[in-house]
């Protein structure tokens, strides 16, 4: 993908598969192609050359069809602050083609699953953040969106909202192929059966955490702080001990440790 105005590639010859009940992490800086892949999954940016296949239909041909099957969530809310929150899975599940009779199912099944039975008449102008994101979240999955795309899901929310979001995504996980970005590496850690790490428009490496971690990692680290009044030349000796530790590195007023592989 390369925009009209520049000639900076911001998506440059990515090629990468996603499966049915696993989450997909989109690891990456900001501006490292996570949102304009993104864009160009879901029709908001056609691509510059290259194309995408989503269940067996080519984006640039299929798109109407293609967006039967699917969810997105985009960076920001999309919200509209005149409705309640019942009348906000009511709106999308319509938007889907679903029943009355089905709506009203998935307005009940939407509303336990998000923590929110106490907020159906609310406005979601009245909702703290933490609650809008996770609403924002629940509405891509609304009738039975197949295929989910997240543009940072989790972005500005409180830990606790944070932890929220991350049990509703493993508890959807099943059946759907879900795609999430984000720049937290713990959160594309626990998230993500699978993570691609994208920089500068292109894919660096994909795998299971596990994977990646026995490939690219470098071990675990020890920080050890101590009292400046204290007199010691542990700095000036290798620290040994059980876990056969080693200096890594001398700082003023601390000393950083990082354990060989056979402490991992």
């Amino acid at each position: 993908k390369v925009y009209r105005h520049g000639k900076k590639l911001a998506v440059d010859g990515l090629t990468l598969g996603f499966y049915e009940g696993q989450i997909t992490s989109f690891l990456g800086h900001n501006g490292a192609g996570k949102t304009t892949t993104m864009s160009i999954l879901t029709g908001l940016f056609p691509p510059t050359s290259g194309t995408a296949y989503i269940l067996g239909k080519d984006i640039r041909t299929d798109l109407s069809a293609i967006r039967q099957s699917l969810g997105v969530c985009p960076q920001h809310n999309v919200l509209f602050s005149m409705l309640t929150v019942e009348e906000h899975i009511w709106f999308y599940a319509r938007l889907k083609g679903l029943s009355e009779e089905q709506v009203s199912a998935e307005i009940e099944h939407i509303l336990q699953d998000t923590g929110l039975p106490h907020k159906r008449h609310s406005r979601t102008s009245t909702l703290s953040g933490g609650m809008q994101r996770k609403l924002s979240v629940a509405l891509a999955f609304v009738g039975g969106a197949k295929v989910v795309i997240l543009d940072e899901p989790t972005a500005g929310v409180d830990p606790y909202a944070r932890r929220g979001i991350w049990d509703l995504l493993l508890k959807y996980r099943q059946g759907r192929t879900i795609i999430l970005s984000t720049h937290h590496m713990d959160e594309a850690d626990i998230l993500g059966d699978r993570i691609a790490i994208i920089s500068h428009g292109k894919l660096c490496c994909v795998g299971s955490s596990l994977y990646l971690k026995t490939q690219l990692g470098t071990g675990y680290y020890l920080t050890l702080v101590k009292k400046e009044t204290v007199q010691s030349d542990l700095g000036r000796q290798p620290l040994r001990c059980s876990l056969c530790l080693q200096v890594w590195r001398l700082l003023i007023g601390r000393q950083e440790h990082t354990g060989p592989s056979c402490c991992q």
